[in-house]
């Protein structure tokens, strides 16, 4: 299964005002929407969101400026971007990874072999939170890992306050992260995806 072949998750979301019809001419719409997996070349507008998002509360980023783009060269089909209007609103950013329990050498390496995607990072613009863009973005990204027949689950590290989104978001707890940053600990998430299952019972994929 190519990421070609799961574009129908990525495919444009054109968003009609609510009084609007399909057959009749519309003057004003609510903007576009699109969603498409990250190049390199989005990688400042990705880390000016990250920075704004992240510093102001941990004080440091998940991914710094090298890495987005590490990550973005070597595998960016594992990360989506939303944009409205062409311009980039929220993002998700992963990689693969081979073990079952994440390690400091995940927060860096991708490993092109591994059935698992590790969720680096999850950030919306500041002008479109409180929105449910967040919830939409993954909900979106875990339906676009289900049509890659190498991937079975979906892991990321959060802090607790953020917890009870992920599990609205469909993972369950799996206990401690091993992974620390400097005083921050956090909690190992996870979220089935299961490629060929999904794949049988969806043949859009």
């Amino acid at each position: 299964m190519s990421v070609i072949s799961a574009l129908p998750f990525l495919k444009p979301v054109h968003l009609m005002s609510p009084r609007s019809s399909p057959g009749r001419q519309r003057r004003h719409t609510l903007p576009a929407s699109e969603f498409r997996c990250l190049s390199p070349e989005d990688a400042i507008s990705v880390f000016e969101i990250e920075r704004e998002a992240f510093i102001s509360v941990s004080g440091d980023c998940p991914l710094h400026m090298d890495e987005i783009r590490h990550f973005l060269n070597l595998c960016p089909e594992l990360s989506l971007g939303w944009f409205e209007e062409g311009r980039l609103v929220a993002f998700i950013i992963g990689s693969l990874w081979d073990q079952d329990k994440l390690s400091q050498d995940a927060m860096t390496l991708h490993k092109p072999h591994g059935t698992t995607v590790h969720i680096h990072v999850l950030a919306v613009h500041r002008t479109f939170r409180q929105q449910g863009k967040g919830s939409i973005l993954m909900w979106r990204y875990l339906q676009y890992l289900r049509c890659l027949p190498y991937v079975r689950r979906a892991v990321l590290m959060c802090e607790d306050f953020l917890v009870p989104f992920y599990q609205k978001c469909g993972f369950r707890v799996l206990g401690p992260c091993e992974v620390t940053v400097g005083a921050l600990a956090f909690v190992e998430m996870q979220c089935a995806v299961g490629g060929h299952a999904f794949m049988r019972r969806n043949s859009g994929c």
